[in-house]
């Protein structure tokens, strides 16, 4: 079965630092996502909540700063590791609503992996704990469809309803291609 791919969002309105990143993160096995200020960014999270998001502070429409008091109220479980100009030169302030701060420009590919690489495996999303073996269904009101979620990259997709029985069946995951063991209950 295929490994789980951590996703990281990056935030930044340099579009040849996003692309760095991207480039960096995505050779390192990690999915990567970019927005362009905090907006953006907020409209990617509704695609899916990554497990570790890289932003930037400085940004038109909506701040890093905005971004991350949104985030940390909303999305407490997700990493986040600033990347900013803006402190250069004047220390780093007390109470930043980040996990690990870089200057712009003052660290390395390698200091930047391996920060991501520490923050995922302390995070709590992504603890050690036994996968199900069957996957969550759960089916809509229309009643013509049905959703299971991946045991294997905890994602979501759909399947036309069929009949259903006690018999555990499978489906190929559309996100990453694992088999996915479920099971729909008769009514009554």
């Amino acid at each position: 079965m295929p490994s789980f791919h951590y996703r990281i969002l990056v935030v930044d309105n340099d579009e040849q630092l996003r692309r760095m990143l991207t480039l960096v993160l995505s050779k390192a096995g990690y999915e990567v996502r970019t927005a362009k200020d905090g907006f953006d960014a907020l409209a990617q999270m509704r695609q899916g909540v990554p497990e570790l998001m890289i932003t930037d502070l400085n940004m038109p429409n909506m701040s890093g700063f905005e971004l991350l008091s949104v985030v940390r109220r909303r999305f407490p479980q997700i990493e986040v590791i600033v990347i900013t100009g803006h402190f250069i030169g004047r220390g780093h302030p007390e109470g930043l609503l980040a996990d690990a701060l870089f200057d712009k420009g003052q660290f390395s590919p390698p200091q930047l992996l391996d920060t991501v690489q520490q923050l995922l495996a302390q995070s709590p999303v992504r603890a050690s704990h036994a996968r199900p073996d069957k996957a969550p269904v759960w089916i809509p009101r229309n009643g013509e469809y049905y959703v299971v979620t991946c045991t294997e990259c905890l994602r979501s997709f759909s399947l036309p309803l069929g009949e259903p029985t006690d018999v555990a069946r499978e489906a190929t995951c559309v996100h990453c291609g694992s088999q996915v063991r479920f099971i729909l209950e008769p009514k009554g």
